[in-house]
């Protein structure tokens, strides 16, 4: 089993549920507004410059902000549908411009049902 971690945008999120739903995954965990950027790197004039109000550091570093609001959705899942969830979000999230996030496949050592103690791929909602 293991654990798909998606960072995607915040307005993808109902798209994303919709696809993940479609392609037969249920259960999601999702976590509230988290903050992050991506490798792009500023240069420390332009960010100085729009310490300062200078209006072209302020046009060189465009209107949105340096971390960017996403969310952060967790996938238990079955190492079968790791693929098939893989490409599903990111299909649902991709539209080819900075920011669209990041997908981390881990290890999972195992899955325990609280309410009955069973264990393993059987407690996974799939």
């Amino acid at each position: 089993m293991k654990c798909v971690m998606a960072i995607i945008r915040i307005n993808k999120m109902n798209k994303t549920k919709r696809a993940l739903k479609e392609a037969g995954i249920t259960s999601m965990t999702a976590s509230g507004k988290v903050f992050g950027r991506g490798k792009g790197l500023w240069d420390a004039k332009v960010l100085e410059g729009a310490k300062n109000d200078t209006p072209e550091a302020l046009e060189h570093l465009g209107k949105e902000p340096r971390l960017r609001p996403q969310r952060v959705l967790q996938i238990v899942i079955p190492d079968s549908k790791v693929a098939e969830c893989v490409e599903t979000l990111i299909e649902a999230n991709q539209s080819e411009e900075h920011g669209d996030g990041k997908i981390f496949v881990m290890p999972m050592g195992e899955a325990i049902r609280v309410r009955t103690g069973e264990r393993g791929d059987e407690v996974l909602d799939i």
